[in-house]
């Protein structure tokens, strides 16, 4: 082992199953282990995981880094045994893509009302009723403007969607086609929102932000499309929101705890599209090039 040594470890997922392969095809040089092929910890130099264990970095007093295999690193950084270590998260542009495939084909099914004609499917009901079909009289507004969030926006507009967008701050490269807004304006942004898709990443002050107040500021019947992180969303406000008829419906693919566990009543509720956190995933390939990216910036650091 005279490269890089690294430990895939997850507290959700067999890593090995997914990326012992891709390691050695593409990075032949970096040797991948799981803790207990570990022989030496002292020699480890970095750890690949999603939502490690509480302990899962305590063994290794060497690290250098950390890398997710998602874009997400909220459970990396509220890990306790996390050292004071740069962790690398994937920039992948094949995952914005998937997430914005992903939410432009909730956007519609919520705008064309699918779930209704899948009713009427499993009564044998040629129910025809249809409504304002263009895309031109239905307003989304994306919350977000990340790499996720500029991909989903571009290609709703592509399809015709009046599309606001709100972020912290103005882009300095704006999208052309979108209303953009920040975040204090977000109020006057929900009053006019049919379809509202969320992207933005976990901070404090995106905590909780699905909640009874952001529900009613929308317009009666508006729906949701929450793919940006679980602790986001209130989901007994939402349940209230939906029994109500102020949301007409919602797509979810990221929860507070996952898996879902079967006593959530977000699995019976008619109104909801349930998916299991698989709006985009990295390709195998990006996260390994992540991690030799990484591994060499941080070489290129020590060498200064």
């Amino acid at each position: 082992m005279n490269g890089p040594i690294g430990v895939a470890t997850c507290s959700v997922l067999d890593m090995m199953h997914f990326f012992a392969g891709p390691f050695a095809e593409y990075a032949p040089d970096i040797t991948l282990l799981t803790p207990d092929q570990v022989t030496d910890p002292a020699a480890v130099d970095f750890v690949v995981t999603f939502k490690p264990a509480d302990d899962a970095f305590l063994p290794y007093p060497n690290l250098r880094a950390v890398f997710s295999v998602g874009a997400g690193i909220d459970a990396i950084m509220e890990c306790p045994s996390l050292p004071d270590i740069p962790v690398f998260r994937v920039e992948d542009p094949d995952q914005a893509l998937q997430m914005a495939g992903f939410a432009a084909f909730h956007v519609i099914w919520h705008h064309r009302r699918m779930g209704d004609f899948l009713a009427a499917q499993a009564r044998a009901e040629w129910d025809r009723r249809v409504g304002d079909q263009s895309p031109t009289l239905r307003r989304v507004t994306v919350l977000g403007f990340g790499m996720m969030g500029r991909a989903i926006a571009k290609a709703l507009i592509a399809l015709g969607y009046p599309i606001t967008v709100v972020s912290r701050s103005m882009p300095a490269e704006p999208l052309t086609g979108a209303d953009h807004q920040v975040v204090d304006t977000l109020v006057t942004v929900l009053g006019r929102t049919d379809i509202l898709v969320n992207v933005l990443p976990l901070t404090p002050q995106t905590e909780g932000l699905l909640n009874a107040e952001t529900f009613s500021k929308l317009p009666h019947g508006a729906a949701l499309i929450q793919i940006g992180r679980g602790r986001q969303l209130i989901e007994d406000d939402l349940i209230a929101a939906l029994d109500s008829g102020r949301l007409s419906g919602a797509s979810l693919d990221v929860f507070e705890e996952e898996p879902l566990p079967p006593s959530s009543p977000l699995w019976s509720h008619p109104a909801l599209f349930l998916t299991p956190h698989v709006a985009s995933t990295p390709t195998h390939r990006a996260v390994v090039e992540n991690v030799t990216r990484g591994l060499a910036s941080l070489q290129s650091n020590r060498a200064r």
